[in-house]
C-alpha cells in the first residue's frame, strides 16, 4: 500500500527550527502547527521590504500608481488594476521604477523625510545606491566596495531587461550541435552556440528597441561590450531553469524515452516563474534531450500568475514537445484532488526552486506537509538555493527530516545576473539556482509495511 498523506496520518508533527543566513544549530526544537493555509511569498517578500527601509513598499505603490498591493499583485496576474496605474510615455516609467531605489542606502531616508528629495544622487560607479549626502556616502563605502562593480551589472540589466519584456529579445533556439553530455556548464554552452549567439547579440545591440530603451531611461548608453555582457547574463537568467531542471533528470538518471512522456511539478512556484513565462522557454530542455517523447511540466503554488493557469490533466504529450500548465494552491492539496485521483500524470520529479522554507516559520509551515509528502512517496527532488549560507540551513532542516539527501553542491547553470537585496542594496548579490539539493526517500530508508506500522502506530 502505498503511503498515505502525511497531512492526515501525522500525530506528531516534527520539531525543526528554520534558520536564516547562518548554518543552524538546532537547540530549543519549535513545534510546527498550519496555521496559515496558504502563504503568499510575494507578498512577504514584498512587506518585509519595510523591515530594512520603513515605508519602501508604500513608495513603490506610490510611484507606480497604485493604491495597494492587491493592484500590485494584480498587474502581476496579468490583470488591469481599477486605479490610474500606467505610465504616459516610456520616460515616465522607467523614471518613476528607478524612483522606487531612491532611498539613502546608509541612513534608509526616503525622500519623504528628506527637506529637498533632489539632494539624494546615486553612486557615480555604480548608479544603483543613493546617499542623501556626502557624509552617508563616506560612511557607508566600507560596505559599498564591496559590491559597486556588481552593482554595476545590476543597474543595467535591470533596464535592459525591458527587452525581454517587449519580446525584442529573441533568446537563440534550435537543436544542440554536440551531445548532450558534453554540455556541462555555461562556457560549453556559450561555445556551442557560437556563431548563433555571436548573431543574436548584434541584431539585439543595433535593434531600434535598444535605441529607443536608452533614449527612454535618462542615462547615458554604455558601451557595447557591456550592453553584450548584460544580454548575456539574462540570457542564463531565463534558461539557467530549464537547464537545472534537465540536470536533475541526468543526475537522477530518469527516463525521457517512455512512450507517455515525463512529467515534472515546479512546487511553490510564483510570478517569478509564471509571469510572462511560454512553453518556448523551455526548449532547451528539449534540446537537452534529443528523441525525448513529451515533457509536461506543472508550476504548482498560491502565486501562480492567473494568465498562467491551464488545465493539468493527464494526457500523452507529443513526442519532442513541451507542454507546461500552471495550478494555484499549495502542493499537498494539489497531490490529493489531481494526483491522487488520477486527474494529473504522477511526477517522474518534482523542483522547487528557491523554496525559502528556512527563512520564515510561516514559509516552513507550509512547506512541512509537502517535503514529508515528498519523503515518505519517494518522490525525486530538487531544491534550488540562492547562496551557500542558505544551502547550509537547508540541508540541516532536510537532514532532521530525515530526508535521503543523495547530491547537493554549486549549480552548473546557475544564473550569472546578480540579483540585488531591493531594501539592503549593499548586501552581497545573490544568483538565481546557484546551488542545488537532490533527495529522495527517506534516509531511515523503511520498507512501505515498516512505514505504514510506524505511521499508525502513531511515531
Amino acid at each position: 500500500m502505498a503511503p498515505r498523506s502525511r497531512q492526515r496520518r501525522q500525530k506528531k508533527p516534527p520539531s525543526v527550527t528554520p534558520v536564516v543566513g547562518a548554518p543552524p544549530t538546532v537547540e530549543t526544537p519549535m513545534p510546527l502547527t498550519l496555521t496559515t493555509p496558504d502563504p503568499s511569498i510575494d507578498a512577504l517578500g514584498f512587506f518585509s521590504l519595510d523591515n530594512n527601509v520603513p515605508g519602501l513598499s508604500s513608495l513603490i505603490l506610490q510611484k507606480l500608481n497604485m493604491k495597494s498591493y492587491e493592484e500590485y499583485k494584480m498587474v502581476v496576474d496579468g490583470g488591469t488594476p481599477a486605479s490610474g496605474f500606467g505610465f504616459r510615455c516610456p520616460q515616465e516609467m522607467f523614471q518613476r521604477l528607478e524612483d522606487t531605489f531612491r532611498f539613502c542606502a546608509h541612513c534608509r531616508t526616503l525622500p519623504s523625510g528628506l527637506s529637498n528629495s533632489k539632494v539624494l544622487r546615486h553612486c557615480k560607479r555604480c548608479k544603483n545606491v543613493y546617499y542623501c549626502g556626502p557624509e552617508c556616502q563616506r560612511s557607508d563605502w566600507p560596505a559599498h566596495r564591496r559590491v559597486c562593480r556588481e552593482l554595476c551589472h545590476v543597474a543595467v540589466d535591470r533596464l535592459m531587461e525591458w527587452l525581454l519584456v517587449t519580446g525584442d529579445f529573441v533568446l537563440p533556439s534550435g537543436p544542440w550541435p554536440c551531445p548532450a553530455d558534453v554540455v556541462q556548464d555555461w562556457d560549453v554552452w556559450f561555445s556551442m552556440r557560437g556563431l548563433q549567439l555571436e548573431a543574436t547579440l548584434d541584431a539585439v545591440l543595433s535593434s531600434h528597441a535598444m535605441s529607443i530603451l536608452w533614449a527612454s531611461v535618462g542615462r547615458p548608453r554604455p558601451d557595447p561590450d557591456v550592453l553584450r555582457g548584460s544580454l548575456k547574463r539574462l540570457l542564463t537568467d531565463t534558461l539557467s531553469r530549464p537547464l537545472t531542471l534537465g540536470l536533475g533528470l541526468r543526475a537522477l538518471g530518469i527516463s525521457t524515452g517512455k512512450t507517455e512522456g515525463s512529467t515534472v511539478h515546479v512546487v511553490g512556484a510564483s510570478h517569478v516563474e509564471t509571469f510572462l513565462t511560454h512553453s518556448e522557454d523551455y526548449n532547451e530542455l528539449g534540446y537537452m534531450f534529443p528523441g525525448h517523447c513529451g515533457f509536461h511540466v506543472i508550476m504548482v503554488g498560491v502565486d501562480v500568475a492567473t494568465s498562467f493557469l491551464q488545465s493539468t490533466a493527464t494526457s500523452t504529450p507529443v513526442p519532442g514537445t513541451i507542454h507546461i500548465s500552471g495550478h494555484r494552491g499549495l502542493y499537498h492539496d494539489f497531490w490529493e484532488e489531481q494526483v491522487e485521483t488520477g486527474k494529473t500524470a504522477h511526477p517522474d520529479m518534482v523542483v522547487a526552486f528557491h523554496p525559502g522554507f528556512h527563512a520564515s516559520p510561516t514559509l516552513m509551515e507550509a512547506w512541512l506537509p509537502t517535503l514529508l509528502l515528498l519523503r515518505d512517496y519517494k518522490i525525486p527532488t530538487l531544491l534550488t538555493i540562492y547562496s551557500h549560507q542558505e544551502l547550509a540551513a537547508s540541508l540541516q532542516i532536510l537532514v532532521n527530516l530525515d530526508t535521503h539527501i543523495i547530491a547537493y553542491g554549486a549549480n552548473p547553470f546557475a544564473s550569472l545576473k546578480p540579483e540585488q537585496v531591493y531594501s539592503n542594496p549593499n548586501k552581497q548579490p545573490v544568483y538565481c539556482s546557484a546551488y542545488y539539493i537532490i533527495f529522495h526517500g527517506s534516509s531511515c530508508q523503511l520498507d512501505e509495511k515498516q512505514l505504514e506500522e510506524k505511521i499508525d502506530g502513531g511515531d
